[in-house]
This record gives C-alpha cells, sequence and structure tokens, in this order.
C-alpha cells in the first residue's frame, strides 16, 4: 500500500484502491436481505457511480462529495445511539454508496490534486492504521467500559482513548515530516480517530442487522476487505475537510 500511494500516478492508485471498494462493495451486497439484490447486480450499479463520479473530479466536487458523506456519518452516527432497530435491506442498499463512493472519490482527489497529495494520503492511511493499533492494544490490556455493546461487545471506551493517542503521536510525526502545521494536523487527526471508530461501529450495526460476524472470508483471520476499509470510509471525508479548513487543500 505505501508503495502504491507513493510510487505509482494517481490513475494507477485509483485503479488499486478501486480494485479493493469493490470488494468491499461486493460484500456490503451480501448485507441486503429480504428481497434480496444479487450482489453481482449491486456492485455493477455502484462501479458505474464510481466511473460516473469522474466528473466530479474538481475542487467544487470534492466539497459536494465530502459535505454529503458529513450529513450521512452523522445520520449513521444517530442509528448507532438508537441501535439495536431493524434496518430495512432497501435502507441497508441504499446507504452503500453512501458509506462507500466518497471515501474513494475523496482518496483519489487528494492523492492528485492536493498539494503534496500522496504524501497527505499516506498520511492519513498512517494515521487510520495507528489509531486501529493503539485501539487494539490499549484496549486488549486496559478495556473495561464497553463503547457499543450493542453493536460491538469488544470494543471500549479505553481502546479509543489510546487509538486516540497513537493517532496523535503519528500525526505529530508526519507534520514534522511534511513540514506543514503540526497542531493542524494533530487537530484533524484527533477528528479522524473520532469518526473512523463511527465507520467501524456502522459496518458492525450492517453486520449484526443480518447476524453476520465478518464480512467476507477474503483475508484469514481478519474477516473482509469491508473489515479493513470500514474505518478509513468514515476517515476519508473528514481528513479532507480538515485539509480545507486548515488550508492544506490548495
Amino acid at each position: 500500500m505505501v508503495a502504491t500511494v507513493l510510487l505509482l500516478p494517481t490513475w494507477a492508485a485509483a485503479a488499486v484502491f478501486g480494485l479493493l471498494w469493490i470488494v468491499g462493495v461486493w460484500e456490503w451486497a451480501h448485507f441486503v436481505r429480504g428481497p434480496r439484490i444479487p450482489p453481482a447486480v449491486y456492485t455493477t450499479v455502484l462501479v458505474g457511480l464510481m466511473l460516473a463520479s469522474g466528473t466530479l473530479f474538481d475542487a467544487r466536487g470534492a466539497v459536494v462529495v465530502a459535505s454529503v458523506a458529513l450529513v450521512w456519518w452523522v445520520l449513521a452516527s444517530i442509528s448507532l445511539w438508537a441501535y439495536p432497530w431493524r434496518i430495512p435491506p432497501a435502507l441497508v442498499a441504499a446507504s452503500g454508496p453512501f458509506a462507500l463512493l466518497p471515501a474513494w472519490f475523496l482518496l483519489v482527489y487528494i492523492h492528485g490534486s492536493v498539494p503534496q497529495g500522496p504524501e497527505l494520503t499516506l498520511t492519513l492511511l498512517i494515521i487510520v492504521w495507528a489509531a486501529d493499533t493503539g485501539a487494539y492494544f490499549s484496549g486488549r490490556r486496559l478495556g473495561r467500559v464497553k463503547l457499543a455493546p450493542h453493536v460491538s461487545s469488544g470494543k471500549t471506551w479505553e481502546g479509543v482513548i489510546g487509538g486516540v493517542a497513537a493517532a496523535a503521536l503519528a500525526a505529530a510525526l508526519a507534520g514534522i515530516g511534511l513540514g506543514v502545521s503540526v497542531g493542524a494536523l494533530v487537530a484533524i487527526a484527533l477528528a479522524v480517530t473520532l469518526v473512523s471508530v463511527i465507520g467501524d461501529l456502522t459496518v458492525s450495526m450492517f453486520k449484526r442487522n443480518v447476524g453476520l460476524k465478518d464480512s467476507g472470508r477474503i483475508l484469514p483471520g481478519h474477516g473482509g476487505v469491508l473489515d479493513r476499509i470500514d474505518s478509513l470510509a468514515a476517515a476519508v471525508p473528514i481528513f479532507f475537510i480538515g485539509l480545507s479548513v486548515a488550508g492544506l487543500s490548495g
């Protein structure tokens, strides 16, 4: 992934990320129960939306996409607070594009259109990876208070605190290395980390809604691709908004 971000041109990096996202879409299609939409049809429709979004690849389009994503993740947060409730299949199907596609679009936009785009893209990935790693180890060692037991029994507030600390440290080091405001990047990292938890919990909510433990089996011991990119799906729009507010998006 590091080589993809730093060495490949944006169109090639977009293709690599796109493949991951397409697998994630395929896995999301299996969350749709009831009058079930064939996963191939669902995936084809969303891939078509991904390709059509190419017409939006400018600064104004990025702001629109990020704004739509922000609204969706706010609604997802409310849904998490209200869970358990039965999520209708139609709503599950309609949620997929809002949960997944803005992140791919904005990831590609940051990589290709923002100053130091590849480096900032890698910074985002490292922030999310650091948050996941910090949350895992602090949660395992210190975790006592459950974060959202109705959605995910393993996540704790102690894990969240550990993830925030690890992400802040990663962002500070990245800010020094890139020569950008450390304070701004750390503040962005804090927001990104908190929202990435919402992304993780939201996918867990949709899995629990249909009685699934993992989104797939493509990664032995880790579940599906969606289990790996759920945090990132929520983090990317917030990272872009943070860059824009801090004046780092060009």
